[in-house]
Parts: C-alpha cells; sequence; structure tokens
C-alpha cells in the first residue's frame, strides 16, 4: 500500500463519478476503485464514511433515482433506519461518487470537492463537458 491510499465509491455510468476519477489519476494515484453498485456498502461502512465526512445519511440519498420518489425518501418523517434499509435494498439512492483519502472523506458532488482531499494534480485537467478545471501547473482553476 502507497502512502496516499485512496478509494473511490464509483459508477462508470456517472460522469462526475468519471471526471472524479481523472481527477485522482491526474494527482499521480490510481485508487482502490469500488463500483458500489455492484459490491454495495454495508450500513455500518455508510455510518463510518458519513461520520468522517460530517454527513447525514439524507446528504448522501440521489434524488434522481427512481426508488426515492417510489419510496416517498422526501418525507422527513421517514426514519434513518428506514432510509439505510433502503439504501440496502436499491444501493442506486447512494449519490456519487464517494472518495475516502488520508486527507478525508468528501462527497464529490461537484467533482472539484475532490481536490480538497488530493495530492497537488500533476498537470492540466479537463471534465468530460471541457470545462477546464486546473491548469497546466497544476492549480485550480476558478469557475466562472
Amino acid at each position: 500500500m502507497s502512502a496516499f491510499d485512496v478509494i473511490i465509491y464509483h459508477n462508470p455510468a456517472c460522469g462526475t463519478s468519471r471526471n472524479v476519477l481523472g481527477l485522482i489519476r491526474n494527482s499521480g494515484i490510481e485508487p482502490h476503485i469500488v463500483e458500489y453498485l455492484k459490491t454495495p456498502p454495508t450500513r455500518a461502512l455508510l455510518e463510518n464514511l458519513l461520520s468522517r465526512a460530517g454527513l447525514k445519511v439524507r446528504d448522501i440519498l440521489r434524488k434522481k433515482a427512481p426508488p426515492f420518489a417510489e419510496l416517498g425518501l422526501d418525507n422527513p418523517a421517514v426514519s434513518d433506519d428506514d432510509i439505510f434499509a433502503a439504501i440496502a435494498r436499491h444501493p442506486v439512492l447512494i449519490e456519487r461518487p464517494i472518495v475516502v483519502s488520508p486527507l478525508g472523506v468528501r462527497l464529490c458532488r461537484p467533482s472539484e470537492k475532490a481536490l480538497e482531499i488530493l495530492p497537488a494534480q500533476r498537470g492540466e485537467f479537463f471534465k468530460e463537458d471541457g470545462e477546464r478545471v486546473v491548469d497546466e501547473k497544476g492549480r485550480p482553476v476558478a469557475s466562472a
């Protein structure tokens, strides 16, 4: 294991997740990739990640996922236990990507949030849509 291990809870079908993976690699790291739809995290692991990120379970709910509306998860009366149970049945409810590094845990939406917990970028980086987020010297570019 390297001194700077990074884990990404990744969905390869998600553009934001692919952009974050690119930022991780642009910092010189090949991360441990967990495709969470194939290998969902346990409740205990999710609780640990949430605690380390300073988030609540509702903060990681993917509101665009069909089960969100179908299960009525927008109702504030739904308990955390019910939300964790829904996530266990439907891992697509987890917003992505979640990145773990020695510098912290972040839900990386927008993808630039990953820069908070990664070493310096090694060069220019563009998102898939062409937006430049890191300049040729590895410095974050302020968004307009």
